[in-house]
C-alpha cells in the first residue's frame, strides 16, 4: 500500500515512528502538495466569477498547473521513501576489512546521490507552485486570500525542508563536482522561492489586516 493512500492519521503515526520512512523528505513533499492543492482551491473559488473575468484564462491555466504539481508532489512522498531505503541499509554494511570498507564507501556514495534525487525534484516543484501563488495573490478571489497565504507557507515549508534533506546527504558525498552542480542548481531556486513566499505572505497579511 502506498503511503499516499494512508489515512491522515496513519501517515502522521508512521511519520512519528522510528521507521526510516516516511521522514523529512516525505513530509516536505506532502507539505508542497498541500500548498499546490490550496492554489487549486483558490482557482476553483475564482473561476466563473464576473468580478475576475479578466483573469479567467490565467485562472484556468493555474488550476491545471496546480493539479499537475499536486499529483507530482504526492507521488514523491513514496518515491522519496523508495530512494532512501537503500541508503538506510547501506549504513549497516560491514567495514571491518579494507575490501569491506571500499565496498561500503562506494555503495554509500551511490545511495547518497540516489537519496538526493527526489528532494531535488521537490524543491523544483515547490518553486513552480510558489510562482502560482505569486499570481493568485493578485488574481484570485479576495474571499480566498487567506488560502493563498496558507498555500504559499506550505510550499515555503516544502522547499526549505527538501533543501535540508539535500544538505544532509551532500555533506557526505565525496564527488564535489556533483555537490557543486546540485548547489548551483538548487540554491538560486531556494533563495528566489523564499523571497517570493515572504512577499506573498506580506501582501496577504496586509490585506487581512485592513
Amino acid at each position: 500500500m502506498k503511503m499516499i493512500d494512508y489515512s491522515c492519521v496513519k501517515f502522521i503515526d508512521e511519520l512519528s515512528s522510528k521507521n526510516a520512512v516516511p521522514g523529512g523528505g516525505g513530509a516536505a513533499a506532502m507539505s508542497g502538495a498541500m500548498g499546490a492543492a490550496l492554489a487549486g482551491m483558490v482557482c476553483n473559488l475564482t473561476t466563473g466569477k464576473k468580478k475576475y473575468a479578466k483573469h479567467e484564462d490565467d485562472i484556468q491555466r493555474i488550476m491545471k498547473k496546480a493539479a499537475k504539481i499536486q499529483k507530482e508532489l504526492l507521488e514523491m512522498v513514496d518515491l522519496d521513501a523508495e530512494n532512501f531505503l537503500p541508503l538506510s541499509k547501506a549504513y549497516g554494511l560491514a567495514k571491518d576489512t579494507e575490501e569491506e570498507k571500499k565496498h561500503r564507501e562506494e555503495t554509500m556514495e551511490k545511495c547518497l546521490v540516489q537519496a538526493c534525487s527526489v528532494p531535488i525534484d521537490i524543491v523544483k516543484k515547490c518553486y513552480e507552485g510558489i510562482l502560482l501563488h505569486e499570481e493568485l495573490v493578485d488574481k484570485g478571489s479576495v474571499l480566498a486570500i487567506s488560502d493563498v497565504g496558507v498555500g504559499v507557507q506550505c510550499l515555503r515549508s516544502g522547499i526549505t525542508s527538501a533543501w535540508m534533506n539535500i544538505q544532509i546527504n551532500i555533506g557526505s558525498i565525496k564527488d564535489r563536482g556533483y555537490v557543486s552542480k546540485v548547489e548551483n542548481e538548487i540554491k538560486p531556486l531556494l533563495a528566489k522561492g523564499i523571497k517570493i513566499c515572504d512577499e506573498v505572505y506580506q501582501k496577504v497579511d496586509q490585506r487581512l489586516s485592513k
